[in-house]
């Protein structure tokens, strides 16, 4: 019988395998890794102490969207630690209901008739910055950089939170397009505020927020009644991204013929903001969120590529248009229409009708092409919803 040898040193006497040496990153790990393990009412204060904390450090910067981005950077961190938390169903729809009502508030009857005596050049200008936007989200569609029509709605120019809503409707991921869309409009506020610095000097900032306002009861009680009618209709026709939509288009209706004053304090308005950020940041998953890194450069040479287009139309108006330099520039922006608004109403000598109307007008056109503009971009490029969980 053959000698079996010396038992090799690192194996135990039974003859199993010893276990693996200890990892020293292991326990942070562990502990990090912990939050899906501890009680829901823990998670939310544990989410909701890091929205604030976050909302005010992004207002600290004078970043624009704080009270959307700041609780949904905080979504995205619970989420990658494994929480296990979401927004219910109901609340998430009443605060879209609500976003729906402060976009109608944002779009008066003198901006519409500001659009009526201008069309023609509301019209190129609009027509400009949509087809740009929809050549660039066609070639990262076509190059596979982001799943299905995802990079389409990530770069329609419109309100970043109506636009990041009626995506999902239509089949994109959610996560990724809100991902875009805010990428964007932080790189558009920052090189806007530059250029208005340059332009005009340092600009004054926004006067603080009043959070309880005095507040007339009864256009916040019809402003609500609104918002409950148009979700409630919405869910009963399953329109899609009607929650948002229906809201919206009753408010400008009835405000237009001046039978709606919409009321929404700064709270309620924060609150919904919150809502929609934590619903969507909650869905963030590390493969997301590898995904989404890897796709950073291509994305922000894009964005840059928008913002350099927008600003040679800009040039263009200035030049056969006789519409001042700074006007032009935020007018044609394709950034937030409240964080252009800001910029121009605390820079010197800036046409806020003009900027408002187009900014308020490329945000109608893109919220009713925005659908068949990415179903016919998806039919073209043969993209299809896959997207990384």
């Amino acid at each position: 019988m053959s000698d079996p040898g010396p038992r090799h040193p690192a194996l135990p006497a039974s003859g199993t395998e010893s276990p693996p040496p200890p990892d020293p990153g292991a326990g942070k790990r562990m502990r990090f890794r912990s939050l899906g393990r501890r009680p829901p009412g823990l998670q939310w204060v544990a989410l909701t102490a890091l929205s604030a904390l976050t909302v005010l450090g992004l207002e600290l910067l004078h970043l624009p969207a704080a009270l959307l981005l700041g609780p949904m950077a905080a979504a995205i961190l619970v989420a990658s630690a494994e929480g296990t938390v979401r927004v219910p169903t109901m609340p998430f729809y009443a605060a879209q209901g609500v976003i729906g009502c402060m976009i109608a508030h944002s779009i008066p009857v003198s901006t519409l008739a500001e659009i009526g005596r201008d069309w023609p050049l509301f019209l190129a200008g609009v027509a400009w910055t949509v087809v740009v936007a929809a050549a660039l989200g066609w070639l990262l569609t076509r190059w596979r950089i982001l799943p299905g029509t995802t990079a389409v709605w990530g770069f329609s120019p419109g309100a970043a939170s109506s636009m990041t809503l009626i995506s999902e409707a239509y089949g994109a991921d959610v996560r990724l397009v809100a991902f875009m869309q805010y990428l964007r409009v932080v790189c558009v506020v920052v090189v806007a505020s530059a250029v208005a610095r340059i332009w005009v000097g340092p600009a004054t900032h926004a006067p603080a927020v009043d959070w309880f306002p005095d507040t007339d009861w009864g256009g916040f009680a019809a402003t609500m009644a609104v918002a409950a009618v148009g979700v409630a209709i919405a869910l009963r026709l399953r329109v899609p991204a009607g929650p948002l939509l229906l809201p919206l288009v009753i408010g400008v209706t009835l405000q237009g013929l001046g039978w709606l004053t919409i009321e929404l304090p700064p709270w309620l308005l924060a609150v919904s903001y919150a809502l929609v950020g934590w619903a969507i940041g909650l869905r963030f998953t590390r493969p997301i969120l590898m995904h989404a890194a890897r796709a950073l450069p291509r994305v922000l040479l894009s964005i840059f590529a928008l913002i350099a287009l927008c600003g040679a139309f800009a040039a263009v108006l200035v030049v056969f248009a006789g519409v001042d330099p700074l006007t032009a520039y935020l007018a044609t922006s394709p950034g937030g229409m409240d964080s252009a608004a800001i910029i121009a109403a605390s820079s010197r000598n800036v046409d806020l009708p003009f900027v408002m109307a187009m900014q308020t007008a490329r945000v109608i056109v893109v919220i009713l092409t925005g659908p068949s503009l990415a179903r016919f971009i998806a039919r073209r490029t043969g993209a299809t919803g896959e997207t990384p969980t």
